[in-house]
């Protein structure tokens, strides 16, 4: 590129009208938009935190061409293409990362000892100066696509963005060191598995007994907790006021960013795009962020077929070594993020279209140590078949009632990995997500809790797709236990410190959900042998607890069945769910798989830590309403 190609006014030799002209303006002295456009325009902006020339770019009255070349007028700034002219890969070195990422900059070139940055703001360029000062920088503005300066960023210091988002999260609470251990577990699990098999063959009538004991204990910790969180849930409204959106005028509505990690994804962009159009949200408050990975050719060329609207970006994480997880490339995408609040959905989700509403309004009515919304999952094809039923009836319980109530108790909330809303600056602070975690959420969940931070349970819905293939439910589910086991772990590694952040009884409820969890499905084949005492089968467990204690054992196990269909009725008796009320009673049969999934989950806690089972999607129908689907 020739440096005769530019041409640059000092501004100080603006004429004062032309450089005091607002931008606003401009525009209308150009033709390009009318007085009356300005002034509603302007009045927008009165009410919501983003730029004149964004408002005016969602209600089509001009576009990105239009508003460059003002704001090149304007700020008497070149105007660049940085797709035909990107800076050269040694340019990184100009600016530091983290300044260009906060300014939304990029540098551009060398002119002698002057630096041109490009930037799709002018107007904040002072405050940059301000920022470098002490590097003795002479710098000037050109003006470029706020795309195509992610893109640059992206490129020229990817690398480096991407090796920070794999140990963003300190050491201490994070579990990337397990990775390293690999030797010590495999003798870890073999002494195990020894003593377990020395116990059998050598003293098994003791072995069983210790083992009811365990299962029983367990049994008793996640019967307590259910109950518990069920009648603190139906004992009080879990609603927030209906009306919220007719509150939204009280403030200023603040930009959102959600970030939507794909991988592999052949033909969901498309929906996704009609999906997150019925967003009511003013689109330009609005940041969708799709995350994919660099070398994921199959979503990289779905996306290059599908048109995306200027509120959908696309950011590419960077190979950083072998780690490929979601909470990587999570971490990576949130520097690009512009929003003050910070979502996330996965690719198959439809959420309401006024969730982002719901979203704002409660943040600004909630207390100021709530810093994180759950929404609530819902699945659109809970009809196609038996296992997306039972799927269905789960998670109606666990995100109605289990939820909610542990909420209400001021328990620690295990986060789901989708309709996630957190502030910004809290979500920076903690470092965001372990990259080495396959249930990240969850991961945060606790960290929030430890750290002093609230967790609320928000009543929108999001519909995504029941896992309903039994292989497929067993990876998912192994991941998920996996990684609930490993959470417990590093949140274990000094339980005095873990009891004086989070308090005794929150305490009690981590080892319920984590371990009294995981043993349950683990242990499940034990308490179901004591089904076979109805048939009059003697059982093993009779020399050490006697005909008293398992008679005590089985109607502990039967009211906790009855309690759980109790529950999943309730959870099923809306109008989107009454279908399903006649398919409670077979959950037990469902949870059959559980079992299989911990055995799988306890040898990748070994061998494979960091294997992200990924969920496949799309086995089932639906059209482009899924709440629709879900109705009918």
């Amino acid at each position: 590129m020739s440096d005769a190609r530019l041409k640059f006014t000092d501004p100080q030799s603006v004429a004062p009208d032309q450089a005091t002209l607002p931008f606003g303006r401009h525009l209308v002295n150009s033709g390009a938009i009318t007085q009356e456009d300005l002034v509603n325009a302007m009045g927008l902006q009165a009410r919501v935190d983003a730029r004149l020339g964004d408002i005016l770019k969602a209600d089509g009255l001009i576009n990105e061409d239009q508003i460059l070349d003002t704001l090149s007028r304007q700020h008497n700034a070149q105007r660049i293409n940085l797709e035909r002219d990107p800076p050269r890969l040694g340019m990184a070195d100009a600016l530091p990362a983290s300044l260009c990422l906060t300014h939304r900059v990029v540098p551009w070139l060398w002119i002698g000892n002057t630096l041109l940055v490009a930037t799709n703001d002018p107007s904040q360029f002072a405050h940059l100066r301000a920022c470098v000062g002490h590097l003795r920088l002479t710098m000037l503005p050109v003006v470029a696509d706020g795309l195509l300066i992610q893109k640059q960023l992206n490129r020229l210091y990817g690398f480096e963005l991407a090796q920070k988002a794999v140990a963003r999260v300190p050491g201490v609470e994070s579990c990337r060191d397990w990775g390293r251990h690999t030797r010590h577990r495999g003798i870890w699990a073999a002494a195990i598995l020894t003593t377990l098999g020395l116990g059998v063959m050598l003293a098994p009538a003791m072995t069983m007994g210790l083992a009811i004991a365990w299962a029983v204990f367990t049994l008793i910790l996640t019967t307590g907790l259910k109950a518990a969180a069920f009648l603190a849930q139906i004992s009080k409204s879990a609603t927030l006021p209906a009306d919220t959106s007719q509150n939204l005028e009280a403030f200023r509505l603040p930009r959102v960013s959600v970030m939507v990690p794909l991988l592999h994804e052949k033909e969901i962009a498309g929906a996704l795009v009609k999906r997150l159009s019925r967003l009511t949200y003013p689109k330009s408050l609005l940041n969708v962020v799709l995350v994919l990975e660099a070398k994921d050719t199959i979503t990289r060329a779905t996306l290059a077929k599908t048109q995306l609207p200027d509120w959908i970006s696309v950011i590419e994480v960077p190979d950083s070594g072998g780690l490929t997880t979601k909470p990587r490339a999570l971490n990576y995408a949130l520097d690009f993020c512009h929003g003050s609040i910070i979502g996330v959905w996965d690719a198959e989700d439809a959420p309401e279209p006024d969730q982002i509403e719901k979203v704002v309004m409660r943040f600004h009515q909630a207390p100021e140590n709530v810093v994180c919304l759950q929404g609530i999952l819902d699945y659109y094809n809970s009809r196609s078949n038996w296992m997306a039923r039972c799927f269905t009836i789960e998670y109606a319980t666990w995100w109605r009632l289990v939820m909610p109530g542990m909420a209400r108790l001021g328990l620690v909330v295990p986060l789901g990995g989708t309709t996630l809303f957190f502030k910004r600056d809290v979500l920076e602070k903690l470092g965001g997500w372990d990259a080495h975690n396959v249930t990240e959420d969850a991961d945060l969940g606790v960290r929030l809790a430890r750290h002093g931070y609230v967790t609320e349970l928000l009543p929108t819905v999001t519909y995504e797709e029941a896992n309903c293939r039994p292989w497929h439910w067993v990876r998912q589910r192994s991941r998920w236990l996996k990684g609930f086991m490993i959470t417990y772990f590093v949140h274990m590694r000094a339980p005095i410190q873990l009891i004086k952040d989070i308090g005794f009884l929150r305490f009690m409820g981590l080892q319920t959900i984590f371990l009294a969890s995981f043993s349950q499905f683990a242990l499940a084949p034990l308490l179901w042998s004591f089904w076979l005492t109805v048939f009059g089968v003697e059982h093993a467990g009779l020399t050490y607890y006697g005909q008293t204690g398992l008679f005590a054992i089985m109607v502990l196990f039967i009211t906790s069945e009855v309690l759980s269909i109790a529950m999943g009725m309730v959870a099923v008796s809306g109008r989107g769910h009454r279908h399903l009320i006649a398919w409670v009673p077979t959950m037990p049969i469902y949870f059959v798989l559980g079992a299989l999934a911990s055995y799988k989950a306890l040898y990748e806690m070994v061998a494979h830590p960091f294997y992200w089972d990924k969920t496949e999607h799309g086995v089932s129908q639906r059209t482009d309403n899924a709440q629709q689907d879900a109705l009918s």
